[in-house]
């Protein structure tokens, strides 16, 4: 698989992903369309943070998805209106059981490491929920004694299809270290990058993976390719694909980093 100059369409990919914006990306899977974390609002402010992009893909132009794989629900930079309005359209929405509990049908909630899963055209998808821990170590806890807020990353595997992984706004390297452990055989990685920042939380410190972070991350999960998103339309961004390119860089592994031009197939392989 090598990186295309496709645009998104509605016509369905055997394995395919794209970035639209923001942390919400497409991905094709076994002959089904999942959609990650739906921003698709017009440019606009959000009080704490502002969103200075539309989607590159509108939502009617990717045509029926078959799952949302929500990684959290109460950030707008990662479920906006109009992604709010998306998601409770679609068949299924993927997600922690607190996001779950307060979005109501059809979302399931995923305890971390719970499966769940879908038909394929040629055999079943099987999505797994996994940890994120959306901030510093020590980074304050929740009511529910999450840094921030309950987040979920997602593993997607299929019999013949590389294993998939979502990191969700995950800025840790420990719950990688468990991911890493369950699942040895991580092909692809979805990484939400950008070293999101808010001055009012965890004392500005990022909230998802620095690009540092991410290469450790590739490195830990020995994934072959990755795809970042999470870097550009929103103004709490502290880093973007400049900063990626020097780390991967840095660090040996520039031939992993797929850059990933919004609308785009990133990677992408036909049905037979």
């Amino acid at each position: 698989m090598t990186p295309t100059e496709e645009a998104v369409t509605a016509v369905r990919q055997e394995f395919a992903i794209a970035a639209i914006g923001g942390p919400t990306a497409v991905l094709d899977y076994g002959g089904l369309r999942f959609v990650t974390d739906p921003t698709l609002d017009p440019p606009g402010d959000y009080g704490a943070y502002q969103k200075l992009e539309g989607p590159a893909v509108a939502a009617p132009a990717l045509g029926d998805i078959d799952a949302v794989l929500l990684s959290h629900d109460l950030h707008a930079d990662n479920l906006d209106r109009a992604g709010r309005e998306f998601a409770l359209r679609a068949p299924v929405i993927l997600t922690g059981p607190k996001a779950a509990a307060r979005i109501g049908p059809p979302a399931i909630g995923l305890a971390e490491f719970a499966e769940h899963q879908l038909p394929g055209t040629r055999s079943l998808v099987r999505v797994t929920a996994v940890p994120a821990q959306h901030g510093p170590l020590d980074g304050e806890l929740d009511e529910a004694g999450n840094v921030n807020t309950e987040v979920s990353g997602f593993v997607l595997e299929s019999d013949g299809l590389p294993t998939v992984y979502l990191s969700g706004d995950n800025a840790g390297i420990a719950p990688v270290v468990r991911i890493a452990a369950r699942f040895p055989r991580i092909e692809v990685a979805v990484l939400h990058c950008g070293a999101a920042r808010v001055p009012a939380k965890n004392s500005g410190r990022a909230l998802t993976l620095s690009a540092a972070r991410a290469v450790d991350v590739t490195a830990l999960l020995d994934a072959a390719q990755v795809i970042p998103v999470h870097h550009r339309g929103w103004s709490i961004y502290s880093e973007g694909f400049d900063d990626l390119d020097r780390e991967f860089t840095d660090a040996g592994l520039r031939s992993r980093l797929i850059p990933a031009p919004v609308g785009r197939w990133a990677i992408r392989r036909e049905i037979a």
